[in-house]
């Protein structure tokens, strides 16, 4: 919990630093009004970086930048998007028996998806940028499933696709629609500087996530973390002043924030709650004991702060396999003493044992070995010394391994964000 609060303060106070960054991004000339994308030519940022940021359509799924002579469906990569859903029954027909599937999936910015049927003279694929009802107004997104496939996972996310409900898609957006649009985006990462940067000077403890407008520009969409509950009436009037659209306000978790922002974990992949994870199980430290993994927060803890979401892939296989492990409690009889269990190594299918006079002389058995030595206990009998089952043993050292109980605690506590 205070790792969140002090998170929460670091950044209030990068307001300063985050703004120069963006200046350094910004153009050294004047700019451009009647183009509706912001350019960066400054040769010492990098190529790389240059063309990550003048791509403001990155977080809608498009993979390079484009220009107004190219649609901006012809440059749609799935790839790039986040929560991306490969279309396994793509090259099966969308219509059976002359009945259309007449729902689609659409994307909009970042993870944030939803689902819209179409009427019957209507047509899409996937790349298409289209018009979408909202309220107020309409949206804009681009088509991300359709045919069967956006139909199964309709209802897999427990949605009636004949609901009378659901959201309508108007048309394919036109290129007013999209200079529109592409105006409001260029607009999103400034406007989210300036929002923190208010909610600082209203002293609101909370941190200023996202921000999204809608494809007309009649309303954004802030997101925002906070521990507690915060009164930002004040603030929507501040934003609805300096900004002069529908302000709606999103509170989010951290674990969802880490899934809207993204970045690289410690794997060397993206975070999978940025690329395919939906839902957020619960992860509490006994997964990690289980799996007997290290307790040491700064590993096995994510960006969010809270434990890794990975550390449930493989728990119900360490839990079936450890049903052949013998329990933690079996001690083995030996014609040297009794020996008491140290570790189970599943990958290796080795059980390391001590003797109870040497604790730090540690042995590694075979669990082959270890079962025939319990089934000669079981007949009243004691078995060989360990030495002669053991494929390796060794002497560890004192050692003493200081955690603060505090760190260790706060991973179970708020396991659903």
């Amino acid at each position: 919990m205070d790792n969140n609060k002090s998170d929460i303060k670091r950044t209030s106070k990068n307001f300063d630093d985050e703004q120069k960054e963006l200046d350094l991004l910004s153009n050294s000339g004047e700019e451009d009004n009647s183009s509706v994308y912001d350019c960066v030519t400054r040769a010492d940022l990098g190529t790389e970086s240059v063309a990550i940021y003048n791509n403001k359509f990155l977080s809608r799924g498009f993979s390079t930048k484009t220009n107004n002579d190219i649609p901006l469906s012809e440059n749609y990569c799935d790839s790039c998007c986040k929560l991306s859903a490969y279309d396994s029954l793509i090259d099966i027909p969308k219509a059976a028996d002359g009945v259309l599937y007449k729902v689609v999936e659409v994307r909009f910015k970042n993870s944030r998806k939803e689902f819209f049927k179409i009427d019957d003279d209507q047509e899409y694929n996937v790349g298409d940028i289209v018009a979408v009802e909202s309220n107020p107004g309409h949206d804009l997104g681009i088509i991300c499933l359709t045919g069967i496939s956006a139909l199964n996972q309709c209802k897999r996310k427990g949605i009636d696709p004949d609901s009378p409900e659901m959201k309508k898609i108007y048309r394919k957006a036109r290129l007013s629609d999209l200079e529109k649009w592409a105006k409001f985006i260029v607009k999103e990462d400034e406007n989210l500087i300036l929002t923190r940067k208010i909610a600082q000077d209203l002293n609101l403890d909370m941190k200023m996530n996202d921000v999204e407008y809608q494809g007309d520009g009649t309303k954004a969409i802030f997101y925002y973390t906070a521990e507690d509950r915060v009164d930002f009436r004040e603030l929507i009037k501040v934003f609805a002043e300096k900004f002069r659209v529908r302000i709606e306000m999103r509170q989010i978790g951290v674990r969802q924030e880490a899934a809207r922002v993204g970045g690289i974990g410690s794997c060397g992949r993206e975070l999978c709650c940025s690329t395919w994870m939906s839902t957020f199980n619960s992860v509490t430290t006994n997964v990690a004991r289980v799996q007997q993994i290290s307790i040491n927060p700064q590993k096995i803890a994510g960006q969010c702060g809270k434990l890794k979401c990975c550390l449930n892939y493989e728990y119900e296989t360490y839990l079936k396999e450890l049903e052949r492990f013998p329990e933690e409690k079996t001690v083995l009889k030996t014609k040297n003493g009794d020996a008491y269990h140290h570790k189970n190594d599943v990958i290796k299918e080795l059980v390391w044992y001590h003797y109870k006079d040497d604790p730090t002389h540690l042995y590694a058995i075979p669990l082959k070995q270890v079962e025939r030595i319990v089934k000669i206990n079981k007949k009243g009998r004691k078995s060989d010394n360990l030495e002669k089952f053991a494929i390796t043993n060794h002497k560890v050292n004192d050692y003493n391994l200081e955690i603060e109980s505090d760190d260790l605690q706060r991973f179970d506590e708020n396991l659903e964000d």
